[in-house]
C-alpha cells in the first residue's frame, strides 16, 4: 500500500517497526505533492530539501529507538504560522518575501516530535475569508470537485490532508477557519478552547478568537496531534495554564451516559435538505450509541455574525496597522514622502476583503462609533458565551449542522460579501464563546460533496468531543471515503 494512504496512527505503528522508512514515506508525499498540487493549489511553499534531510534525520532517530511520537511523520502548515527559515506569507503580497527568524510554537512543538515539514499551506489572505478565495496565490480547490470551495480560510490544510499531500496539516480558527474547510472537504478538523494552544508566532488576524487547531484524517489522527501541540506557554500571553489530558485515553466506541444538546436555532429554515438529513441522521446515530438527546436554545445566535464582524474587523485594523512598508514586507519604490509610501505600500499589499475588513474594523473603533459598535458588540459576545454556558449546565456537548450548505462554486459568493459571511453563520458562536468544537464527516449531499457534523463542548473539554466524534466515526464509514484527483 502507497503509504499516503495511511493515518497518523497506522504511519507511527509502521514506522515504529521498521516496515516503513521516514524517507520512504516522505518521498511517496512529496511524489503525491507534485502530482497534484498545479490542480488543487494547495501549497504556496514546498520544502522538499529540509523535508528530506528531516526524514533522514528521522530513520536515524527510529533506528536508535529514540523517536518522539510524531518523527517521520509528513505533516503541512497553514502560511500564518512563522517558520524559522522558511517564508511566510499569509497569503498577502504585503509579506510575499517575508522569511521568519523563529519558529511559532505549534511549529516548533511539532518539530520537537520529530514531524517532517514538506511545506506551507495556501489560506484566505490574513485568514479571512470562508472560501479561500481570497489568496495572492490564487484559489484553492476542493479535491472532491475542483470547480468548487475546499472553504476557508484554512482551505489549504482541509484540502492538502483530503488529497493526501500529508497526513494531516495545522491551521486557525477565527470564525470557523478550521472546521467549516474540514467539513467541505470530508477530513476532521478541531478548534480547541481559547488558551488551550498557542498563538505565539501566528500572525495576528483577530487575537482574541484567533485559535490553533488539527485537521487530520480521522478522529484518532486529531487526538494525536491536539496532543503534540496543546499546553502552557509562556510566550503567550493568552495561553492558560492547566494540565493538558491524554486525549487518546478519552478515544471510547460509545456514547453512554452522555446528553447531547440540539439547539433550536441552528435547525432552521435555508438549512441545505441533504445537510438538514444528514444531521438528522447524525442524531439517531447518537441516540443509538447510548446518548441522551434534548434539543436547548442559544437564543443570541441571530446576533453572532454581525457581533463578529465588528469585533474581529476592529481586530484586525488594529493588528494589520504594522504593515507599513518600512520594517518588512512589500514598500512601494515610487512613492515621494513617508505617508504616500505608507499608503501605496498598503493600497498595493493588501487584497481588497483585506481592505474591506481594516476599513469596517477602523470605522467601528472611531470617536463617535466605539460605543455604539464596538462596545455593543462586546456586550453581546458575553451574552452568546451565557448562552453556552447556560446550555452546558443541561448537557455534555452540542451537536449542530457546520455550515448551512455543502462547498458551493469558486465565484458563486465571492462578489457578495454578506452571503459569504453566512456561511460561518453556525461555527462563529464558538469563537465568540472561547470554547472548543470538532468537525467530522457525516454524510454526503445528492452531487457528492461531504456533510460535516459539528459537536461543541464546554470549555477545556476537548476530551468530551473527541470520544463523541471517534464513537460517531466508528460506527459509520464516512470518514473512510476519499477524494480522487
Amino acid at each position: 500500500m502507497n503509504p499516503t494512504e495511511l493515518s497518523l496512527w497506522e504511519l507511527q505503528r509502521r514506522l515504529a517497526k521498521r516496515e516503513l522508512s521516514a524517507v520512504e514515506v516522505t518521498r511517496n508525499y512529496l511524489e503525491q505533492i507534485a502530482a497534484t498540487n498545479e490542480v488543487v493549489n494547495t501549497f504556496i511553499t514546498q520544502c522538499h530539501e529540509t523535508a528530506m534531510a528531516e526524514a533522514e534525520k528521522a530513520d536515524q532517530l527510529l533506528a536508535a529507538d529514540q523517536a518522539a511520537p510524531l518523527t517521520g511523520i509528513p505533516l503541512a502548515v497553514k502560511d500564518i504560522f512563522n517558520t524559522k527559515g522558511v517564508r511566510t506569507t499569509c497569503a498577502s503580497r504585503i509579506l510575499d518575501s517575508y522569511i521568519a527568524p523563529y519558529d511559532a510554537t505549534a511549529v516548533a512543538r511539532i518539530k520537537e516530535q520529530g514531524a517532517v515539514l514538506v511545506g506551507k499551506l495556501n489560506m484566505d489572505e490574513f485568514a479571512m475569508g470562508s472560501s479561500n478565495e481570497n489568496s495572492a496565490f490564487g484559489p484553492v480547490k476542493n479535491p472532491w470537485n475542483l470547480q468548487c470551495v475546499p472553504g476557508g480560510s484554512s482551505g489549504g490544510s482541509a484540502a492538502c490532508v483530503a488529497a493526501r499531500q500529508a497526513v494531516a496539516a495545522l491551521g486557525t480558527d477565527t470564525g470557523g477557519s478550521i472546521r467549516q474547510p474540514a467539513s467541505h472537504c470530508g477530513v476532521v478538523g478541531l478548534k480547541p478552547t481559547y488558551g488551550r494552544v498557542s498563538r505565539y508566532g501566528v500572525i495576528a488576524y483577530a487575537s482574541s478568537l484567533d485559535q490553533v487547531g488539527p485537521v487530520t484524517r480521522d478522529v484518532r489522527d486529531c487526538a494525536t496531534l491536539l496532543q503534540a501541540i496543546s499546553g502552557y506557554d509562556p510566550a503567550d500571553s493568552t495561553s492558560v495554564d492547566t494540565p493538558v489530558p491524554d486525549y487518546s485515553q478519552a478515544l471510547l466506541p460509545d456514547l453512554k451516559g452522555m446528553k447531547i444538546g440540539l439547539p433550536s436555532e441552528y435547525f432552521v429554515a435555508g438549512l441545505d435538505a441533504d445537510v438538514k438529513a444528514a444531521v438528522e441522521q447524525s442524531v439517531e446515530t447518537c441516540r443509538q450509541l447510548g446518548a441522551e438527546v434534548i434539543e436547548v436554545s442559544l437564543p443570541h445566535t441571530a446576533y453572532a455574525v454581525a457581533c463578529y464582524y465588528l469585533i474581529a474587523t476592529a481586530e484586525a485594523s488594529s493588528n494589520l496597522a504594522r504593515y507599513d512598508g518600512v520594517r518588512f514586507g512589500l514598500r512601494s519604490e515610487t512613492a515621494g514622502s513617508l505617508i504616500d509610501m505608507y499608503m501605496e505600500s498598503r493600497a498595493a499589499g493588501f487584497g481588497a476583503e483585506v481592505k474591506r475588513r481594516i476599513m469596517l474594523g477602523t470605522y467601528a473603533l472611531s470617536s463617535g462609533y466605539y460605543d455604539a459598535y464596538y462596545l455593543k458588540a462586546q456586550k453581546v459576545r458575553t451574552l452568546i458565551r451565557q448562552d453556552f454556558l447556560d446550555a452546558f449546565s443541561q448537557v455534555d456537548l452540542l451537536l449542530t449542522p457546520v455550515a448551512p450548505t455543502p462547498a458551493f462554486a469558486i465565484g458563486e459568493k465571492i462578489a457578495d460579501p454578506l452571503q459569504m459571511y453566512l456561511s460561518d453563520i453556525f461555527t462563529i458562536p464558538v469563537n465568540l464563546a472561547g470554547t472548543c468544537a470538532l468537525s467530522l464527516p457525516c454524510g454526503f449531499s445528492g452531487t457528492g460533496m461531504p456533510i460535516g457534523l459539528q459537536l461543541i463542548g464546554k470549555p477545556f473539554a476537548e476530551s468530551e468531543i473527541l470520544r463523541a466524534a471517534y464513537a460517531f466515526e466508528q460506527a459509520t464509514e464516512w470518514h473512510k471515503r476519499q477524494a480522487t484527483i
